[in-house]
């Protein structure tokens, strides 16, 4: 996987809320990647957001996979 995704902490901060919501949306746009959490705190006259990216190490197949399997939307594991 080209996508080294170990670190999956970010860090934002605007004037406002508005400008906030457009940097937040603006690298989910560009880096396509979802939130597993957001914070959002004042910060003296900014509005600051740290937030964690789910991890893109963690992938789910359907077959293939020696004890692994997806079946029914279910994930199931084999020893």
């Amino acid at each position: 996987m080209s996508d080294d995704n170990k670190r999956n902490l970010q860090w934002f901060e605007a004037s406002s809320m508005r400008e906030l919501f457009g940097a937040i949306d603006g690298w989910q746009a560009t880096h396509r990647k979802r939130f597993a959490s957001l914070n959002v705190q004042r910060d003296g006259d900014l509005f600051c957001c740290i937030a964690v990216t789910n991890p893109s190490e963690v992938i789910i197949v359907d077959g293939g996979f020696s004890g692994v399997d997806v079946r029914n939307n279910a994930l199931k594991t084999y020893s």
